[in-house]
């Protein structure tokens, strides 16, 4: 669970898995602070989700640029219904294919469910910067979706 996260954050299985090993260290440093009610994996997650940050945010300047221009335009959903011969594993890699800048919001935003809000505050942005970089990496993300649904369409048409 902490290296799928990792991973998605970073695109790097070494970086993730170092950054996995720090989190373990991190967290059983500060094990005892702990209350007895917590979800022990939903506390190493966050620290591992951090760490992962705090080296983003370390090795690469690209959050800390403030995009200038915002856009008010709402992205239109994805059709399930186009997209559902798709695999798990071709999404992930259209993810994997977003500029940092983008991917790694759209999957603390939709994949590990941050808010703008934290978002904003981890990537020392603007919350309007970062609902700005999910919308355009949505909008991203969803044309790759569909470029391939209309490619699917097309290569079964063609074969039969």
């Amino acid at each position: 669970m902490l290296y799928s996260s990792c991973f998605r954050i970073l695109k790097n299985r070494e970086d993730a898995e170092d950054i996995v090993h720090d989190a373990f260290i991190k967290g059983f440093k500060k094990i005892h602070q702990v209350a007895d009610d917590i979800n022990i994996g939903a506390w190493f997650r966050r620290i591992a989700i951090n760490t992962a940050l705090d080296k983003i945010r370390k090795e690469k300047n690209t959050f800390l640029i403030e995009e200038s221009v915002e856009i008010d335009a709402q992205v239109e959903e994805v059709n399930f219904d186009e997209t559902e011969e798709m695999s798990i594993d071709f999404i992930k890699e259209c993810i994997h294919k977003l500029k940092d800048k983008y991917s790694v919001i759209v999957v603390l935003y939709l994949i590990e469910e941050y808010t703008h809000k934290e978002i904003a505050k981890q990537l020392n942005l603007k919350e309007s910067t970062v609902r700005n970089q999910y919308a355009r990496g949505k909008s991203q993300l969803l044309q790759m979706l569909q470029n391939n649904t209309k490619h699917e369409f097309k290569r079964t048409y063609t074969t039969t």
